[in-house]
């Protein structure tokens, strides 16, 4: 093999074995949340500093996200003649794909940033060193309760951006392009279900993991020293971004697949 060829196989390895450290960091957090004693403390000191640096973001995030929408599908609608349909096309683009993605994030730019930045912080001063010497397990004690806080908020953010949002339709729709309520309520309640709903769970609180698991990964593996950390802060919130889009189209792909649509 010359020179050429070998530098030409590096990058690709090097990303397969990325994958494979990300897969095996979060089969070994799964494994760690049963186990006791679980640091209760420490996840909800979590669920309040990620819950505290999303939660006004994604709200205001999510009042634009259903304005477009709603706009973009009202227009759209009327030049097809189907205003009726506007509440129930906006309403499920807002509940299955844009809450989701508007959580995951905030999620992971916000609050996956931050816990890449201590956990890189703790790792360049050695203390992940020294509570391996002490025989303190770091992602029980660490990473767990960060990952589930992730998972929690991200499932609470969801709900609040599809409330947010789909009131934002609701009023654009109705106050800018002088849509009927009666026709906007009676259209998402035809072609709405439940499993819209819950896909959309399902959803955040994979992104959450994804997103936790993602940020303690680069902060357990940053270059040496403080510009080290920055780098694996940067590179924890774009990995994330590809991996909730490729995940997302992965899940609304089965979704529609297994899950019959319903019917006026």
């Amino acid at each position: 093999m010359t020179p050429t060829t070998k530098r030409s196989k590096t990058p690709g390895v090097a990303a397969l074995r990325q994958v494979g450290r990300i897969s095996t960091l979060a089969w070994e957090v799964l494994r760690a949340i049963p186990r006791r004693p679980f640091q209760f403390r420490e996840f909800i000191q979590q669920c309040w500093f990620f819950a505290s640096v999303t939660i006004l973001p994604t709200a205001l995030v999510a009042i634009p996200f259903g304005a477009v929408i709603a706009l973009q599908l009202g227009s759209l609608t009327q030049q097809i003649g189907a205003q009726s349909f506007t509440g129930a096309a906006s309403a499920l683009a807002i509940v299955q794909q844009a809450s989701p993605l508007i959580t995951a994030l905030l999620v992971a730019g916000a609050g996956g940033s931050a816990v890449c930045a201590d956990i890189g912080a703790r790792k360049i001063r050695e203390e992940i060193d020294a509570m391996e010497v002490l025989g303190v397990s770091p992602i029980q004690r660490l990473i767990v309760p960060r990952v589930l806080a992730a998972m929690v908020v991200a499932v609470l953010l969801n709900g609040l951006v599809s409330v947010v949002g789909t009131m934002g339709g609701y009023f654009f729709n109705v106050i800018m392009q002088g849509g009927t309520p009666g026709a906007y309520l009676a259209s998402f309640n035809a072609l709405a279900q439940l499993p819209d709903l819950w896909i959309s769970e399902i959803k955040a609180l994979l992104y959450g993991f994804v997103a936790g698991v993602v940020a303690a990964y680069r902060g357990l593996n940053p270059a040496a020293g403080p510009k080290g950390v920055g780098d694996a802060v940067n590179q924890a919130v774009v990995i994330t971004f590809l991996l909730l889009f490729l995940i997302n189209v992965v899940l609304t792909g089965i979704y529609l697949r297994i899950v019959p649509s319903k019917g006026l």
